[in-house]
């Protein structure tokens, strides 16, 4: 029985006693119950659990994550439900922030933004992915995840009037992809074989084309990863219906790194038609325009970059790409016009908005000055 006024977070486990501590410590105080799916955990996963009041439930592992978040739902007495995984924390600064749908009376979805880090330990806020995704919904029977991997709530079926979503100042940290957790874990293989077994029914939806070219990518596996991405994409034009956006940022993403750049030219064109404020395709428009050399046009295009918004709350973007990238790309091309003293001058603003930025730092060394950003 739904009970008003209560928030219940619910997750699916396996093996996770090196992350949950933190996760469930992050939220502690905040939710009203916590509902433990646990697929099998052979470590100290379910004591933890239980050591932070959780209750918790045990699942049969069927290769299906949905099945599993799904059984979650059922356990569930809260109005609304938070959805979290193991390797992901709530900042603590405007986590009380997350009740604050309780008060909502027509809001049927709570979003919130999401940093999903890369690279390896210790993470840096200039190495992630940001979104802002429906972490919260309400208790409802009618609204469950679909996808054996991915999932993700199916909210086709429901006719919900457009002012459904309310946006929380709230902050998720995702830990899920550094290299290390990745590997420990053994996430690519896990994925790939699911994929691949679910890619196998006629007419499977092209969302699932994608998320394998993903994989494919993370894996390493670029040519496949281009080919998959197209088939994903020409799927969704074959049925008359706008590609998401995700799918042109994989897209262009995969050709960077196979450095096939002129394969994506005039082809970003169409893209950015699409989605004219996404600031990543805009990013890799000049990242193309400079390696076909046309400078000038590459340094207008990275400096449109700069007045776009890297958080914009309906796209995936690449921290840096409307900020210090931007700035080292504007060095490159200077640097390669021959023109020093802006080269000197883009390379100075990128490390100042990044302390991180070692390509700047190295680029101003190979110029003779001293790689740092200027004092204030």
């Amino acid at each position: 029985m739904i009970e008003e006024g209560l928030l219940s977070l619910c997750m699916i486990v396996k093996n996770e006693e090196k992350w949950l501590p933190r996760c469930l410590e992050s939220v502690k105080g905040v939710v009203d119950e916590i509902i433990i799916v646990d697929t099998g955990s052979t470590d100290r996963t379910k004591e933890i659990a239980q050591e932070f009041g959780a209750a918790v439930h045990d699942f049969e592992w069927n290769d299906s994550f949905a099945d599993a978040r799904n059984y979650g739902l059922e356990q569930a007495k809260g109005e609304w439900i938070l959805w979290l995984d193991a390797d992901e924390e709530v900042d603590a600064e405007g986590r009380e922030h997350l009740r604050d749908v309780l008060s909502q009376q027509e809001c049927f979805f709570g979003r919130i933004k999401v940093v999903n880090y890369y690279g390896t330990f210790p993470v840096s806020y200039d190495r992630s992915h940001i979104m802002n995704q429906y972490r919260l919904f309400r208790n409802d029977p009618q609204l469950r995840f679909a996808g054996a991997i991915h999932e993700q709530l199916d909210i086709e079926a429901l006719d919900l009037p457009r002012n459904s979503v309310f946006m929380l100042p709230v902050t998720l940290h995702h830990y899920g992809y550094l290299e290390e957790t990745v590997e420990e874990k053994g996430k690519k293989e896990r994925n790939l074989r699911l994929l691949e077994k679910a890619l196998e029914a006629e007419n499977h939806d092209p969302w699932l084309d994608y998320h394998y070219a993903s994989e494919l990518y993370r894996s390493e596996k670029l040519a496949e990863a281009f080919e998959r991405v197209n088939v994903s994409i020409a799927s969704f034009l074959k049925s008359r219906r706008k590609p998401p956006s995700l799918f042109y940022k994989l897209k262009y993403s995969i050709l960077m790194a196979l450095g096939s750049y002129e394969g994506g030219w005039p082809g970003i064109e169409l893209a950015i038609k699409l989605y004219p404020d996404y600031v990543d395709l805009h990013f890799y428009k000049g990242v193309i325009l400079m390696s076909m050399q046309k400078f000038t046009e590459a340094i207008e295009t990275f400096e449109y970059c700069l007045t776009l918004d890297e958080d914009h709350p309906s796209y995936l973007t690449m921290v840096g790409t409307g900020s210090f990238l931007t700035w080292y790309y504007i060095g490159s091309c200077y640097e390669l016009m021959e023109n020093l003293p802006k080269a000197e001058q883009a390379y100075r603003k990128s490390l100042e908005l990044s302390d991180t930025m070692e390509q700047a730092r190295e680029a101003l060394q190979n110029l003779g000055v001293a790689g740092s950003a200027p004092e204030n």
